[in-house]
This record gives structure tokens, C-alpha cells and sequence, in this order.
């Protein structure tokens, strides 16, 4: 087996685990309504061998960074913060860290919304009496 076999193997190796595909490849062939083999295969041909390895750890970093925006857009924390500068940044960062991690401790995301909303109204009443 050539050099070039030996890599085409790998990078099949690493789409076919089991990780990838419960993580990313199902989830993801679903959202762009394709077959999983599609899918693969784009990524096949968009990532080499060193973007593959790296490329599930970066996928759940950006899981992360994703939610934090999902939280700032439905909190509106755009408009209290930068806006109306009613709140600082670290107070909205501190509230959004907080409810990511609840989220990923397995709460519902409209439940733990419904209790940010909660807690930005609690934080806007404090900033009133001020």
C-alpha cells in the first residue's frame, strides 16, 4: 500500500468512527438534507489529515460559542449592552456563561432561556435603584 492509500485510508478511518458520526456527520446530513456518504466526502476533500484530527475538538468548541451568541441574540443583550449601555460586557458574559452551562448540563434551552430572561430583568431592576 502506497503513502497516498495509507492516507485516503485514514482519513476514512476518522469520518467512519463512531464519534464523528453520532457527533457530526448524522447531525449535520440531516440539517444539509444529503446522505452521510455526501457528506463525508466533502469533508473528505475539504480537510487534510491534521484538520480531520483537530477538526471534532474545534466542532464542540464551536458548539459552545455558538449557544453564547443564541443567548445573546434572544436575551437582546446586543441592545442593553452596546446599545443602550445599560449592562458592561462582563456582566453579559458572566450571565450567558452561566446559562451555556446549565445547557450543557442537560437543561432545555427554552427553559433556561425563560430563566435568563428572568435574571436580565433582575439585573435591570438593580441597575435602576443605583
Amino acid at each position: 500500500m502506497d503513502d497516498e492509500a495509507k492516507m485516503k485510508l485514514m482519513k476514512e478511518r476518522i469520518l467512519g468512527s463512531y464519534a464523528w458520526q453520532r457527533d457530526i456527520i448524522g447531525p449535520l446530513s440531516k440539517d444539509y438534507e444529503c446522505t452521510t456518504e455526501e457528506l463525508e466526502e466533502v469533508f473528505f476533500k475539504l480537510f487534510n489529515m491534521s484538520d480531520l484530527n483537530a477538526f471534532h475538538g474545534t466542532f464542540k468548541t464551536a458548539q459552545d460559542i455558538c449557544l453564547d451568541k443564541k443567548f445573546h441574540a434572544d436575551l437582546r443583550l446586543c441592545w442593553y449592552v452596546g446599545a443602550l449601555e445599560i449592562l458592561t460586557p462582563q456582566e453579559a458574559d458572566a450571565l450567558k456563561e452561566k446559562l451555556v452551562g446549565e445547557v450543557k448540563s442537560g437543561k432545555a434551552y427554552e427553559k433556561v432561556l425563560k430563566e435568563g430572561q428572568l435574571e436580565l430583568f433582575k439585573l435591570l431592576k438593580e441597575k435602576s435603584c443605583l
